[in-house]
């Protein structure tokens, strides 16, 4: 799938099961097969960490297709008690962390899906 934010595109990768929204980005890196992450949540406040991660992300919650919270270059967390990064929506998108301050991406920007490729 294409998540496209301002005319910024990026494959994603979907995490939809229990075990992938908990995994997520858990020992992996991005690669030529995909630059993120999308988590489908149910509507609500959710809460993301980044316990075993191997990069810093952003983490983008979004509600319906607006961009609601933005928690900017998240440092990996190889600790027993993690931060939380809080938000709502029903979707979260995790990027390569800078990616959303270096193209300008922000808080009330809307993303279009192609679930076509």
């Amino acid at each position: 799938m294409i998540i496209d934010i301002n005319s910024s595109k990026f494959k994603v990768k979907i995490a939809a099961t229990r075990d992938t929204i908990q995994n997520g980005m858990m020992k992996q890196r991005f690669n030529k097969g995909f630059d993120g992450m999308l988590f489908l949540m149910g509507s609500g406040n959710h809460s993301f960490w980044m316990r075993d991660c191997l990069i810093p992300l952003d983490i983008i919650f979004i509600d319906g297709n607006e961009i609601t919270k933005i928690h900017s270059n998240c440092e990996p967390c190889y600790e027993k008690n993690c931060p939380n990064y809080e938000g709502f929506g029903d979707l979260v998108l995790e990027l390569e962390g800078g990616t959303c301050e270096r193209l300008g991406i922000e808080e009330g920007d809307l993303i279009k899906m192609d679930v076509t490729r």
